[in-house]
């Protein structure tokens, strides 16, 4: 069996295109996570057409989500941070402090959409940032930095159903463990920034935390909760994360770079970070935030 999902922002999803949809593919009573929001449907089979219908519901602002009903509410959350958990990208940030925000800006897009090495493009860009005194991170943080919608309500969610929440970045460890620590993740995984004389020296610290390690988190840390991958719902946007959303149970590419979503079959580019609640069955009345 499979289950169809749709979500859309608030008001947007009609019940008449809900139920049109459910007759088309002669599928189970339509189940509203959230009036005029999140819906679904159960499936025999996956329809022939589904990429189709996708593509044609995208120009209603309307996600289609279609996945085997069996075992899709998971134990544990792994997350990437920039453009995901937050709105912005860090290091993006801190380069318009340095004043090299434009050239930065160019190489992270070209990163993120999987147009250069990460690691390369990392040292390449944190290099531009030698000299930046440290206090500017904490500037960053407080007068740039914004949570992406739903964020909160994912973690508290999952982790009040006995799920575990994790935090992995090819960003920095500076910002990792104030985003971690705000959003109640039960740990955080980054990159460091070597910092002496109070100033970013221009070096990250070896090794650095990129696509593979991020598999790597994945597959240490589901050990270490005697889970499986199947068990975990990943969540990126970058070419960096394509890794752990190919391993992880259901891998949804969140607002995501073109050529990244292209490879994963969970797309959201509509909803908010609830869209990840709503995948696994919960309802608007079973989120909580705290």
């Amino acid at each position: 069996m499979y289950t169809a999902t749709l979500i859309a922002p608030r008001g947007v999803l009609d019940p008449t295109l809900a139920s049109s949809l459910r007759n088309a593919w002669g599928g189970g009573d339509v189940v509203w996570l959230s009036p005029d929001e999140a819906a679904e449907f159960s499936l025999a089979e996956k329809p022939g057409n589904q990429w189709e219908v996708w593509e044609d519901l995208q120009g209603w602002k309307i996600d289609l989500v279609i996945q085997p009903t069996e075992g899709r509410r998971k134990r544990m959350l792994l997350a990437d941070m920039d453009s995901t958990m937050i709105e912005q990208e860090c290091i993006d940030e801190l380069a318009e402090e340095a004043g090299v925000g434009a050239h930065v800006k160019d190489i992270t897009a070209r990163a993120m959409n999987g147009e250069l090495d990460f690691e390369g493009a990392l040292t390449e860009r944190v290099a531009l940032l030698q000299g930046l005194e440290e206090r500017v991170i904490g500037q960053v943080l407080d007068s740039r930095i914004t949570y992406m919608p739903g964020g909160a309500e994912l973690v508290a969610t999952m982790r009040a159903q006995g799920g575990y929440a994790a935090l992995v970045s090819g960003g920095f460890t500076a910002f990792t463990a104030q985003v971690a620590a705000h959003l109640g993740f039960d740990e955080n995984r980054a990159n460091t920034l070597i910092i002496r004389d109070a100033a970013l020296t221009g070096e990250v610290a070896r090794p650095i935390l990129g696509r593979q390690a991020k598999v790597e988190a994945l597959e240490e840390i589901t050990a270490r909760l005697g889970i499986s991958e199947a068990d975990v719902i990943a969540v990126g946007d970058g070419a960096n994360d394509l890794g752990m959303l190919g391993r992880a149970g259901t891998g949804v590419a969140l607002h995501a770079k073109p050529s990244v979503a292209a490879q994963c079959d969970v797309r959201i580019n509509h909803g908010d970070l609830t869209a990840l609640l709503f995948l696994q069955g919960y309802a608007r009345s079973e989120f909580t935030t705290s």
